[in-house]
């Protein structure tokens, strides 16, 4: 009974595959993977050689309005942690991350002080994910992203959105800007 109630986890995490009459099999990986890794901003940000810094803009608490823009993936009635923070190279704006964290898959979110701790560096550490979603575009800033950012309104700019799962579960969405002068994205990959 153990062993069926461990396989039949694996089996829902997409790692297993089960044949009728044949047997239980390791899945295939997927044809197309991810080529991004989640990014840590301080490491990011000192490879290029300057001094890291960051700062927590809001924090608020709400329950999603589920499939509406950047909340379609999470359920109705989820009770969210919505931040907004910026991260700083040598004092200056390097980018601005808006994210909602899933407090009905990550309750714990709610205790972390979030002020002194970017919430990637501590979602990474903490929260297993089983799948992750990339979403790269440019944009030009709006009034209330230019102020954050100091640039000027309609700049260019980077946005990477990315979404992370646990089996079904949406543990997190976040819309990272970055000006368009600023960074650079690269991704290494081989067939």
């Amino acid at each position: 009974m153990t062993v069926n109630k461990a396989i039949s986890t694996l089996t829902a995490a997409g790692l297993i595959v089960r044949r009728r009459r044949a047997g239980s099999f390791v899945a295939s990986p997927p044809v197309q993977s991810a080529v991004l890794q989640i990014p840590d901003m301080q490491s990011e940000i000192t490879s290029r050689g300057e001094v890291y810094g960051y700062e927590l803009i809001s924090r608020r608490y709400r329950d999603s309005l589920g499939k509406v823009g950047n909340e379609r993936n999470f359920l109705l009635d989820t009770s969210l942690l919505v931040l907004k923070c910026r991260h700083l190279a040598n004092s200056r704006p390097f980018a601005l991350e808006e994210r909602f964290i899933s407090l009905d898959v990550v309750p714990e979110a709610a205790e972390v002080d979030f002020s002194t701790t970017p919430p990637s560096t501590w979602l990474v550490a903490q929260v297993p994910w089983t799948r992750a979603e990339h979403n790269i575009s440019a944009v030009n800033a709006t009034a209330g992203v230019a102020d954050d950012l100091a640039i000027p309104k309609g700049a260019a700019c980077l946005v990477v959105e990315r979404r992370t799962w646990r089996v079904a579960d949406e543990i997190t969405y976040v819309r990272q800007t970055f000006p368009g002068k600023a960074y650079r994205l690269i991704a290494h990959f081989s067939p």
